[in-house]
């Protein structure tokens, strides 16, 4: 069996340690913060003593040997390693909050003394500069808006996907609880015809058949689908011709309940067929 390494990366206060505990619970022998000068070595041993699946956490507190992981990830994909990188990432205001309400202190701070509000911010600018390259690299999970149990659902989806091809992950979201952070495309589709205001459909969702059956009685809904299924359809050929190893496609409507649900699971289905397509809910995995 082929070695499969999962690297865990991201803004601090994001979610790895939640990450890398899901990655256990699967059954990956896991590490956290070990230094890139080890990386290889390590999975090197890791390979010989605990078997074939291994999560590793790498994050800012290496800071000075960050730029080492990207050539040494692509060392071990060109000796037939199976290698994921998963970036954890929140807004500036979601990170500062955690900061606060856990009392800690950012790695990247350099005394014991309370951060004011405009010093963090300052580092953790300072920390997404340091990071930008392993993030372009990854695939990102935006942590703003969902539970750590949504998380570690998310983590553990994302390793049954098939390394080596492009894996796709749709998207609902509502837009009055913002914009997903880890969104390559984003579509709109508030003016598309609401079930809310219909009073038999407005406690059901876009998993539901009645409210699917509704959606796809309106003729802008079905345009809707078919200019989006165009769209990606031309240009995820070009991503994949491209190497690309994630592509996160987000659905957004008012609420995050009918119409961007059934859109994504339309389009997850329309899309399965040709590659790896994850679902996710964001206003309903929470549940």
């Amino acid at each position: 069996m082929a070695l499969e390494i999962v690297l865990i990366t991201g803004m601090s206060g994001s979610g790895k340690s939640v990450a890398l505990h899901a990655l256990e619970d699967a059954g990956y022998y896991c590490v956290d913060n070990l230094p890139p000068e080890l990386l290889p070595a390590f999975v090197a041993l890791e390979h010989r003593h605990h078997g074939n699946r291994v999560a590793i956490a790498v994050d800012v507190r290496s800071a000075t040997s960050l730029h080492q992981v990207p050539q040494a990830l692509q060392r071990m994909r060109s000796q037939g390693v199976a290698v994921q990188s998963v970036f954890l990432d929140a807004t500036v205001d979601t990170l500062i909050r955690r900061f606060s309400e856990t009392r800690r202190r950012h790695p990247l701070s350099h005394d014991d003394l309370q951060q004011g509000r405009r010093a963090l911010v300052q580092i953790i600018e300072l920390e997404r500069e340091l990071l930008a390259e392993l993030r372009e690299q990854s695939h990102v999970i935006d942590t703003s808006t969902i539970r750590a149990s949504q998380l570690q659902s998310y983590v553990k989806k994302l390793m049954t996907a098939s390394t080596g091809q492009l894996t796709l992950v749709f998207q609902s979201f509502a837009f009055k609880r913002g914009i997903p952070m880890d969104a390559d495309y984003v579509f709109d589709v508030r003016m598309l015809p609401n079930p809310h205001y219909e009073p038999a459909l407005r406690d059901q969702t876009g998993l539901d058949e009645p409210v699917q059956h509704f959606l796809k009685q309106q003729p802008d809904v079905m345009l809707m689908q078919q200019h989006i299924e165009q769209f990606l359809g031309h240009w995820l050929e070009m991503l994949d011709r491209n190497h690309r190893s994630y592509v996160t496609v987000a659905i957004g409507c008012t609420g995050g309940q009918h119409r961007s649900v059934f859109l994504v699971e339309r389009l997850a289905e329309a899309f399965g067929g040709r590659w790896t397509a994850l679902r996710r809910h964001r206003e309903l995995d929470g549940r």
